[in-house]
């Protein structure tokens, strides 16, 4: 039981996290759901526990250091989930134990993809909370979300340690496991086939796209400053110079200036004068006062339409006003969202239904969640079928196409000015998930009912 910990701890840990390897997380089950079924519940719900546990533990300083999170809540989220991880092993060794292999291999994905999606609607972070993003990079697997959402990957990547429990346990009659086998790899074709045939699909016409992190100051810089009116140069600049290589929109990072109202037109006629000019939109990142309220807007230059945050950061943007209203650039189909909005599946939906082909996204991350955080709205892009320019500081320019392909990439840093430029493809039809929205959700709590319904009904039948 130790031994079977340990190493699922070590998988968890180098499976998940802010840069995961990303086969480890299929694995990281594995240990623990081979020894569940010859032990008793209580040793094989301990071993998921503290496994998951000991495994999510380097989240800790992340939550409490880098996000500013409450100790209780951030104990509760990893304590909460490594007991609905622990109930799961458990579920699915009474499974095996009773003879239902079949329903014992759904029982951990069903459940643990039903966990994913209520920590999204009734959590305060939306879809951050999931082991999607681990599989960001795998081109083919990721573009099941296009079906299913992220859950649909979560689902896959808790499937492939229930079958191979299955296929491993010799206990378990031969054919039962070749069933298992057979469904296994039927499945792992379809899924297979559906990304490659969805990564060569034929990419409409494109956007050219820059995205700059221009070196600045620690804090938030007062836009009619000394630091604030060089960085708006320095800022002109590199607008002038991807613009010389024909980008039709320039995205900067959030909060990158602190303005009010009687400030802000030292921000906006540079940028006005330079995108009117060059033909560009510029996008930027504001702390704007507004009488009582301060609220965090993307501001197009040269339109000046403003779009505001919908959804801030716990803690971190207390102070701030929340937006609601939906933001296109005129005579585009091109909208605007904010950093923290990608997390949330439904905000990109909400814009892609509204015939947004694009995004361009100011970010503000936190160095440490670098990769993370960009890959959460690469993943958004591919459910909805929508390309993704977002430009953070502290943490990793990304411009990616419908289908999740980075095109372009840079690592930001405030000591240091980057930028990167792509043509971004337009997505030549909507996805399913795009239309449907979270129908897997429903399928996974259908699943997982039936799972306990068997084991409740092999219960009362054993007795």
């Amino acid at each position: 039981m130790v031994a079977a910990s340990v190493v699922s701890a070590v998988l968890w840990k180098f499976g998940t996290g802010m840069h995961p390897w990303p086969g480890l997380v299929a694995l990281a089950p594995l240990p623990v759901l081979l020894i569940a079924p010859r032990v008793s519940a209580g040793v094989a719900f301990a071993a998921a526990f503290l496994s998951w546990l000991a495994g999510a533990i380097p989240y800790l300083h992340y939550f409490l250091v880098t996000v500013e999170q409450p100790l209780p809540s951030a104990i509760g989220l990893l304590v909460g989930t490594a007991a609905v991880y622990g109930g799961l092993i458990v579920l699915t060794r009474r499974l095996i134990r009773c003879g239902r292999p079949g329903l014992a291999v759904l029982a951990l994905p069903s459940g643990w993809v039903v966990m994913e999606y209520l920590i999204s609607v009734g959590g305060p972070f939306g879809a951050w909370w999931s082991v999607a993003y681990t599989q960001s990079d795998v081109l083919p697997l990721i573009q099941i979300a296009s079906l299913t959402g992220w859950l649909g990957i979560s689902f896959l990547v808790m499937l492939a340690p229930a079958i191979a429990t299955v296929l491993i346990d010799t206990g378990i009659p031969a054919r039962a496991r070749a069933r298992c086998a057979a469904a296994g790899l039927a499945l792992a074709i379809a899924v297979g086939g559906y990304g490659f045939w969805q990564l060569s699909d034929a990419a409409g016409p494109t956007v050219p796209v820059g995205l700059v992190a221009v070196a600045q100051p620690e804090d938030y810089v007062p836009v009619d400053s000394p630091d604030g009116r060089d960085m708006i140069t320095r800022v002109v600049a590199e607008v002038e110079r991807l613009a010389d290589r024909g980008a039709k929109a320039v995205v900067l990072p959030e909060k990158s200036w602190r303005a009010t109202e009687s400030t802000l037109p030292t921000l906006a006629a540079p940028l006005t004068e330079v995108a009117t000019r060059r033909n560009v939109h510029v996008i930027a990142g504001v702390l704007l006062a507004r009488g009582d309220a301060t609220v965090n807007a993307a501001i197009d230059y040269p339109t000046g339409v403003r779009y505001e945050k919908h959804y801030l950061v716990p803690g971190l943007e207390s102070d701030l006003r929340p937006g609601h209203d939906w933001t296109r650039i005129p005579d585009t189909s091109w909208a605007l969202a904010i950093c923290f909005d990608l997390d949330r599946p439904t905000l990109v939906r909400a814009n892609r239904a509204r015939g947004a082909t694009l995004l361009l996204v100011p970010a503000l991350d936190f160095r440490e969640d670098r990769w993370l955080h960009s890959r959460m709205a690469v993943l958004r892009g591919v459910e909805s079928g929508i390309a993704v320019a977002r430009a953070p500081q502290l943490g990793q320019l990304v411009a990616s196409d419908p289908h999740g392909r980075l095109l372009a990439t840079a690592d930001t840093d405030i000591t240091i000015t980057r930028s990167v430029f792509a043509e971004l493809p337009q997505p030549t039809r909507e996805t399913l998930y795009a239309r449907v929205g979270d129908w897997f959700a429903a399928l996974a709590g259908l699943l997982f009912a039936l799972t306990v319904l068997a084991s409740a009904g092999s219960r009362r039948h054993n007795r």
